[in-house]
């Protein structure tokens, strides 16, 4: 018997090492076209959970289970597709590929979570989008004219296109004519929690 075969663990207690690391999320089973690799999946931890509400965890988790075709717990390729597919578009493999690259590990829902949580992040904070709303609103009462803003929204900065202000506008508190800012920026923020 050579000494390494004499140092090496038996074959039991190899098996029950592998397991161990799979279940501490050290090794685990690729998906293909599942998003990229390395260390950073690994410590994809679930503190990602306490960066968002209850309510728009469940309406992520909606989000997910939508574009999650075949049930797998993993966003891959063919679940774009038919994602896509179902909106009317055919973007390429290299497109799709692109996109599932973000994601550093296999795209499953702590995955798709934490990519949301940099995205919306990458916001501006809260303060902000009041103190830019409030620059349109001189007399301070919270309330912008539906129609100014559509005009700012079509007309300036990026150019909203009529489908873009009709998508905004479908939970954007408007009454009587009047958006109140202050509702539509914590919708922006923090999605139907309670204000």
């Amino acid at each position: 018997m050579s000494e390494e075969a004499a140092a090496a663990p038996p074959p039991e207690e190899k098996k029950k090492h592998k397991k161990k690391k799979e279940e501490n999320g050290e090794e685990g089973e690729k998906k293909e076209g599942g998003g990229g690799g390395g260390k950073r999946a690994q410590r994809a931890t679930s503190n990602v959970f306490g960066m968002f509400p209850q309510t728009q965890i469940q309406e992520f988790k909606e989000a997910f289970t939508l574009i999650d075709q075949n049930r797998d717990g993993f966003i891959d390729i063919e679940d774009l597709k038919d994602m896509y597919a179902s909106l009317g578009r055919t973007p390429s493999d290299k497109e799709l590929k692109e996109m599932l690259d973000e994601s550093p590990g296999p795209l499953n829902f702590t995955m798709f979570i934490n990519l949301f949580g940099e995205k919306l992040n990458g916001t501006d904070p809260e303060s902000a989008l009041m103190n830019a709303f409030a620059m349109f609103d001189p007399d301070k009462k919270n309330f912008i004219s539906e129609e100014y803003l559509k005009d700012l929204l079509e007309n300036m900065g990026d150019n909203f296109s009529a489908e873009e202000i009709r998508q905004t506008w479908k939970e954007a508190p408007i009454q009587a004519g009047k958006v109140d800012y202050e509702k539509f920026v914590h919708l922006i923020k923090r999605g139907n929690e309670e204000l």
